[in-house]
C-alpha cells in the first residue's frame, strides 16, 4: 500500500493509511516529503522515535529536526529558525506543542508541504491512548487549508478510522488505505500453565533467532532476564527508568545480535525496525488488543515464520481487571495528585502558566506515601484534562552547540582540560556552529586523554566562557503547566475522559480476555473481526493446530474402519486394490499401513513393498 498512499498524498489528497506493525508508515511520508517542495510536520507521540527517525533521516543527509517541550529555548528557536529558511525538509513535533501559540506564530510563516500525524488512533476518544492534544492538529489546516493531511495508523477499530476523518477535518475527496492486518507468517498461540518461567524457558529454548519478552513493571524486567541468564540464555532487560547510555547500549547489543532475548516493558519496541525477530512472549496480557496487535507485530517483518505467545495463569484476569481501577483511580484522588505535585514543584495558584519542570515520579510518590501506578495514571487524566503536559519518554543524551564564532576560539583563555576538551570536540563533532550536536562524554575524555570526571567541569568552563553552549544527558521525565494552577475545587475531569474513556477500556479489557481465554475459534479470526476486517482460520494458531488434530485423528479412525472392513474380507491383496476400495491413499494410507504392520496385522509378501497379506 505505500506506492498508492503516497501518490494519494502527492495527489494533494487527504488520505489515512492503516498499516500493520512493520509495513512501513514511515516511508509514505519521507518520500513525499523529499518529493515536494516545502516543509513537512509530522506530529507523533513519543519523544524517543522523533530522536531515532531524525537521526536516521540525518544520516543519509537529510535536513530534519524536532521540537518539543523537553528542549531548551534555544534548541526550540534554532529549529524554528530552520523551518523558516528553509533549511529543514522535515519538523517531527509533539501534539502538545502544536497547540502553544508560539508554535502557531512560527508556523504561519512557513510552506509547509504535507501535514502528517502519526500514531493517529491518539486522535480518537474511542482510541486506545487517547491524547486531547491530538485534537488541536486541526488549526494547521486553517493556516495553510490546501495542504494534504496523511493520518497514519497500526491499528484502529472502524469506530477509530471514521473519528479520525472527522477531527482532522477531511476534505471530500479523501482516500483511505488498509493493508489486511493479518501476518501470515506469525503463529499466535496461548499457553496455559501456573509454571510461566518454566513455559517461558521451555519456549526460548526450543525456538531460534531474536527474542522480546513483555512484563507489565520495571521490576518483573531485571528478575525475569537474570533467570533466563542463569538457565544460559542470552538475555537484557529495557525499561523506562534506565539511562540515555543503558537504553542505547542494551537496545544497540540486542539489534547486533550480541544479545538475543530483550525482556522489557511496553516502553520497548516504538520505531524498532530489527526485520528477524522470531518470538514475541507476552509474560503478561496487555490492557487491549490494539496493544498486543502492535506489540505481537514487532515478530517476523522480513516475512519469515514466527512466533507470538501469550503465557496466561488462573490470576490473569483478575490481573486484568484490577488494571481497570489503576487507570481510572477516584477522582478524589486525582486532584490530590494535583494538589501535591503543585507544591512539589513549588507552583502557586494562578502560577506556573507554560513552565516546564523535571519531574522524578518515584521520589515524588515516595514523599507522599502514595502509590505509583495509580499516581501515574492521574497524571495522564490531568494531562488528557488540559491541565498539564507529564511526559516520561523523555530521555535525551548530551547536546552541544558552539555560540562563538571561530576567530573568538582563539582568544579564548580556559584550563588546559577545557581546551583539549574543545579541541576534541571540534575533530570528533561536524555541525557545531550550526547546531546543537549529540556528544559522548566518555569518548571525548579518552580522546581528549582526560579523566572521565573532568570532561563535566570542563563543558561547564567552556559554557561560562560563552564558547559554546552545553546541555547534560537527562532521562527525567518532565511536567509542563499547560494553565497556571488551578484552585483544586474547581478542577473538571470531563466525563469524556474519565467515564466514557473508562467504559472503552473496561470494554478492551474484555476483549483482550476473550481473545487470551477463549479456545473456541480461530484466535486471529476473532482479532481481524475486533479491527472489522474479515478472514477465514488462520490454520496457525493453538486453536487451528489443535482442531487440525483432533480432525486428523477422526480421518484416521475413520480410515482405519474402511481399511480393517477391506482385510477381513481379503487374505492377499496390493496398495491399489486397498487405495480404490477404501478411498484411502498417500501420507495416510502409508500411516495406516505401518501402524497395521507394527501391530502384527498384516506383512508384506512383495519384494516391491507394495502386496500384504492378512495375519489376522
Amino acid at each position: 500500500m505505500q506506492r498508492e498512499i503516497i501518490n494519494s498524498v502527492l495527489e494533494g489528497r487527504d488520505t489515512l493509511g492503516l498499516l500493520p506493525t512493520g509495513g512501513g508508515k514511515s516511508i509514505c511520508f519521507q518520500v513525499p516529503a523529499l518529493a515536494m517542495d516545502g516543509l513537512t510536520i509530522v506530529v507523533t507521540p513519543l519523544i524517543s522515535l522523533m530522536k531515532d527517525q531524525v537521526d536516521n533521516l540525518r544520516s543519509v543527509g537529510i535536513s530534519a529536526v524536532f521540537v518539543h517541550a523537553g528542549l531548551s529555548r534555544r534548541e526550540a528557536e534554532l529549529a524554528y529558525d530552520r523551518c523558516r529558511l528553509g533549511k529543514a525538509k522535515l519538523l517531527y513535533v509533539s501534539p502538545e506543542r502544536v497547540r502553544t501559540d508560539r508554535f502557531l506564530t512560527e508556523a504561519r510563516l512557513w510552506n509547509i508541504s504535507i501535514i502528517v500525524v502519526d500514531e493517529a488512533h491518539c486522535i480518537s476518544q474511542w482510541g486506545y491512548d487517547f491524547r486531547p492534544s491530538y485534537l488541536e492538529i486541526a488549526r494547521l489546516r486553517l493556516l495553510s487549508p490546501d495542504t494534504p493531511i496523511l493520518a497514519l495508523t497500526a491499528s484502529a477499530t472502524p469506530d477509530v478510522v471514521e473519528d479520525i476523518r472527522q477531527r482532522l477535518c477531511f476534505r471530500p475527496g479523501n482516500r483511505m488505505f488498509a493493508k489486511s492486518f493479518a501476518r501470515d507468517n506469525i503463529s499466535f498461540l496461548t499457553r496455559h500453565n501456573a509454571d510461566k518461567i518454566g513455559m517461558l524457558m521451555k519456549i526460548l529454548s526450543n525456538t531460534t533467532g531474536s527474542a522480546i519478552v513483555y512484563v507489565r513493571s520495571r521490576r518483573k524486567t531485571a528478575e525475569i532476564a537474570g533467570t533466563l541468564k542463569d538457565f544460559g540464555l542470552s538475555a537484557e532487560f529495557y525499561h523506562a527508568g534506565l539511562t540515555v547510555q543503558e537504553k542505547n547500549d542494551r537496545q544497540n547489543r540486542w539489534k547486533s545480535g550480541d544479545s538475543r532475548i530483550i525482556v522489557a516493558t511496553n516502553a520497548f519496541g516504538m520505531g524498532i525496525d530489527k526485520p528477524d525477530v522470531r518470538t514475541v512472549v507476552h509474560y503478561d496480557l496487555p490492557s487491549s488488543l490494539e496493544e498486543y496487535y502492535q506489540e505481537a507485530g514487532r515478530a517476523g517483518r522480513d516475512g519469515k515464520p514466527s512466533f507470538a505467545v501469550i503465557l496466561t495463569s488462573r490470576t490473569d484476569k483478575a490481573i486484568l481487571s484490577r488494571r481497570l481501577a489503576e487507570a481510572f483511580p477516584p477522582r478524589d484522588f486525582i486532584t490530590g495528585v494535583y494538589d501535591k505535585l503543585c507544591v512539589y514543584l513549588g507552583v502557586a495558584v494562578g502560577a506556573g502558566y507554560e513552565c516546564v519542570f523535571p519531574f522524578d515520579t518515584d521520589a515524588f510518590c515516595q514523599r507522599y506515601g502514595i502509590e505509583p501506578a495509580r499516581t501515574r495514571s492521574a497524571l495522564n487524566l490531568l494531562s488528557q484534562s488540559g491541565y498539564i503536559e507529564y511526559t516520561e519518554d523523555a530521555a535525551m543524551g548530551a547536546r552541544a552547540t558552539l555560540i562563538c564564532n571561530k576567530q573568538e576560539l582563539y582568544d579564548l583563555d580556559v584550563s588546559p582540560e577545557a581546551d583539549r576538551v574543545l579541541q576534541t570536540m571540534l575533530r570528533e563533532y561536524t555541525g557545531l556552529f550550526a547546531d546543537y550536536v549529540y556528544i559522548d562524554e566518555i569518548s571525548i575524555a579518552r580522546n581528549a586523554l582526560v579523566a572521565t570526571d573532568d570532561v563535566y567541569p570542563a563543558l561547564l568552563e567552556l559554557q561560562r566562557a560563552k564558547a559554546l553552549h552545553y546541555i547534560p544527558r537527562s532521562s527525567m521525565p518532565f511536567v509542563r503547566f499547560v494553565t497556571s494552577r488551578e484552585d483544586s475545587r474547581h478542577l473538571c475531569i470531563p466525563r469524556s475522559i474519565y467515564e466514557d474513556r473508562r467504559a472503552r477500556l473496561e470494554a478492551r479489557i474484555e476483549a483482550m480476555k476473550a481473545f487470551a481465554f477463549d479456545s473456541s475459534s480461530c484466535r486471529v479470526k476473532r482479532m481481524l473481526g475486533y479491527f472489522g476486517q474479515q478472514s477465514g482460520d488462520c490454520g496457525k494458531c493453538d486453536y487451528c493446530r489443535e482442531h487440525k488434530r483432533t480432525l486428523g485423528s477422526e480421518n484416521d479412525n475413520d480410515a482405519t474402519d474402511r481399511i480393517n472392513k477391506f482385510l477381513s474380507c481379503n487374505e492377499v491383496w496390493n496398495i491399489r486394490d486397498i487405495s480404490s476400495s477404501t478411498g484411502v491413499s498417500g501420507r495416510q494410507l502409508d500411516d495406516i499401513l505401518q501402524h497395521l504392520t507394527d501391530e502384527g496385522r498384516i506383512t508384506v509378501v512383495s519384494a516391491d513393498g507394495l502386496s500384504y497379506r492378512t495375519l489376522c
